[in-house]
């Protein structure tokens, strides 16, 4: 039999004898049996057996290694351009965690959990709540970047005085921090901003013919709820509302001002958003980094057009597959030992969530995006990603549900 064991780099292999003096002592059978991987595989189809020992190939970008051959480090992602922003063993990230605590956790070791230790006390999170990448989740009846304040009502009395008369938190155009909400204020330069109230009711962006504080064009010589239709147009209100839907409900998919019939998409300048009635949103071909189509296809009015030899909605999953099954299913279990949360298939060690729940996401399809909030029944309104149940808001974007523009003027 044969251990391996691999740290730092290094190789160490640990046999029992199977030359004396340099001729082998094994039958064939013998040899071919210690290379041979539990699918039948000499060396994992990437070697060649020597005397019951695997001697790997050296292919490009790197050489395959393990005792028959089964690990290969390029599989491992990249993030901000370092493959697992740690060491890469066996296609799986190992994190660097000198200091024994374990803080650098995440698939590609991109999370530092350190940010959320207290300054004073050295607990995460001040010992009142749970640490995710970097960011504190506090207990109920504490608040704070590292959960250091506690509130003195109770965590449901905390919600009563937040909520709005339309039953919404905030009425979800601010955060609620211990029966207090605090408003957005996309125009800090008013007594009160665009946004106010106790419960943050108060929009005066409805009075403007977009949904942002830079329009200065009034009702005057204008028609329509928010004086977005000028008389001076040869159309109704309702036609030009009509031409600027096309196939959508919304005028302009909710992508832009409708102005007699023709639309303009937001924000001016971005050449991802476009389209007659602005349709095309190549935002939607871009992970949560910002890459297109993961590197492996290019975009075509918001959809991924994959290279060969690659598939999925973002491109992210190669056809061929180099581990065996055992080792694609290892990585696809949760900590409960559940293949992608019964929720997905496993490909190549990733989750190929179901297609027809839409709304399931998540490295291990454990993610309800339903969960993320909506304005104007669109999820994060279009202008962002929703990730495990929270908008990502795109660059310019903010609120609950990324509906508030505070971007350049425009």
């Amino acid at each position: 039999s044969c251990l391996f064991s691999r740290a730092a780099e290094q190789l160490t292999f640990c046999l029992l004898p199977s030359r004396v003096g340099g001729v082998c002592k094994l039958s064939t059978e013998s040899s071919l049996r210690r290379c041979r991987t539990p699918d039948g595989k000499i060396c994992s189809g990437r070697g060649k057996c020597d005397c019951g020992i695997c001697i790997c190939e050296a292919t490009e970008p790197g050489k395959f290694y393990g005792p028959r051959c089964e690990c290969h480090d390029w599989v491992c992602g990249t993030y901000n351009g370092k493959t697992c922003n740690g060491t890469c063993h066996c296609g799986s990230c190992m994190c660097e965690n000198s200091d024994g605590r374990g803080l650098v956790t995440g698939r590609f070791c991109e999370c530092d959990d350190s940010e959320c230790l207290d300054e004073d006390t050295g607990e995460v999170c001040g010992g009142h709540g749970q640490c995710y990448c970097g960011n504190c989740y506090c207990a109920a009846g504490w608040h704070g970047d590292k959960c250091e304040f506690q509130c003195d009502i109770s965590p449901w009395e905390s919600k009563r005085r937040c909520t709005s008369p339309d039953g919404k938190i905030c009425s979800n155009r601010g955060t609620c921090v211990c029966g207090e909400c605090n408003c957005y204020d996309v125009d800090p330069s008013g007594d009160w901003g665009d946004i106010h109230g106790d419960t943050c009711e108060c929009d005066e962006r409805n009075c403007h013919a977009t949904y942002d504080r830079y329009t200065d064009d009034f009702c005057s010589g204008w028609a329509g709820k928010k004086c977005e239709h000028p008389l001076s147009c040869s159309l109704s209100l309702d036609s030009s509302l009509k031409k600027c839907r096309g196939t959508s409900n919304l005028p302009c998919f909710g992508r832009g001002q409708c102005q007699c019939g023709q639309c303009t998409c937001h924000p001016p300048g971005d050449s991802r958003v476009h389209g007659k009635n602005c349709e095309c949103d190549d935002r939607q071909c871009e992970d949560i980094n910002g890459e297109v189509c993961g590197g492996h296809g290019y975009c075509s009015c918001g959809r991924c057009i994959c290279e060969v030899g690659w598939f999925g909605k973002l491109c992210q999953f190669p056809r061929s597959c180099h581990m065996s099954d055992a080792q694609s299913k290892e990585l696809c279990e949760t900590s409960d030992g559940v293949m992608c949360s019964g929720k997905g298939s496993c490909h190549c060690g990733q989750c190929i969530c179901s297609p027809q729940d839409w709304w399931v996401s998540g490295e291990y399809c454990e993610c309800d995006d339903r969960e993320c909030d909506k304005h104007d029944g669109l999820i994060c309104t279009g202008n962002g990603l929703c990730n495990c149940g929270n908008c990502e808001c795109w660059d310019g974007w903010t609120g609950n549900a990324c509906e508030i523009w505070v971007g350049a003027e425009y």
